[in-house]
């Protein structure tokens, strides 16, 4: 079908995506963290905001959830029983919910939170998912009410999704988790010509979003846990009991954490 997925900017990074059904002028938004600048696009594009759906509990995720119902009384709100919304559809794991007959499956992808949530929608053969605060172009989220085996167990998930994937994460944090990357594979050219590019974007307030799957492959050290340039890197920088992939992922986190 004639679907535009659109990014709304809210706060300062973060980005509510909008899947906009060109033909009949409907809109559904993903982590609306602020109404305003959903109500504001929806009245400068004359769309009808019929369906709101949230991946996690934060704020920043979910603050302008209920404002927004109040503007669009007809907006159908799906959500985990723990997102801390009125859900009009509870949903988890192997959910299904529908974007004007797209098909959508619902993933639990757990680390940032525990009950976080993707939502992988298929349309005219191609896969988008939307995965809030678990993964970012070249990094992932922090643990907050999650495990770091929880976050290692949902990048493993995501990485069995097709190469021409679209990936979706709903902030702009692109240049600097590249930059971190080059601080663990320094000599890593893709890395490099990949932060180029965002800072460029970045520098003219153009969304680095989304990218494919493939692309994350060979940028992000969260999904490159066994090479052994990025095991080299982490072990430049700290001792690591052992070289399995949980340990040198958790060991990533740490660094990120503090760079």
């Amino acid at each position: 079908m004639d679907m535009h997925i659109h990014p709304i900017k809210a706060f300062n990074d973060n980005y509510i995506w909008t899947l906009i059904n060109k033909n009949n002028k409907q809109a559904i938004v993903i982590d609306p963290g602020q109404s305003a600048p959903v109500a504001e696009y929806m009245q400068e594009h004359g769309l009808e905001l019929i369906s709101i759906w949230t991946t996690h509990h934060h704020f920043d995720h979910t603050g302008g959830v209920m404002e927004l119902q109040e503007y669009f009384p007809m907006s159908h709100i799906v959500a985990h029983s723990e997102h801390g919304v009125e859900e009009d559809q509870t949903i988890k794991d192997g959910s299904t919910v529908s974007a004007w007959g797209c098909s959508t499956q619902v993933w639990d992808i757990p680390g940032h939170t525990g009950s976080h949530i993707a939502y992988v929608l298929d349309n005219e053969g191609r896969k988008h998912c939307f995965c809030g605060d678990t993964l970012f172009s070249g990094g992932c989220g922090r643990v907050f009410t999650g495990t770091i085996e929880q976050l290692f167990g949902s990048f493993k998930r995501i990485n069995e999704l097709p190469a021409d994937t679209l990936l979706y994460p709903a902030h702009e944090y692109t240049a600097n988790n590249l930059r971190f990357a080059l601080t663990i594979e320094p000599d890593n050219v893709v890395i490099q010509q990949a932060l180029a590019q965002a800072e460029e974007q970045t520098a003219q307030g153009v969304c680095t979003l989304p990218v494919t799957l493939e692309h994350e492959r060979a940028v992000n050290v969260f999904l490159r846990v066994k090479e052994p340039s990025v095991i080299a890197g982490v072990q430049a920088k700290m001792a690591l009991k052992d070289e399995e992939p949980l340990t040198v992922f958790a060991a990533l986190r740490e660094l990120k954490d503090n760079f």
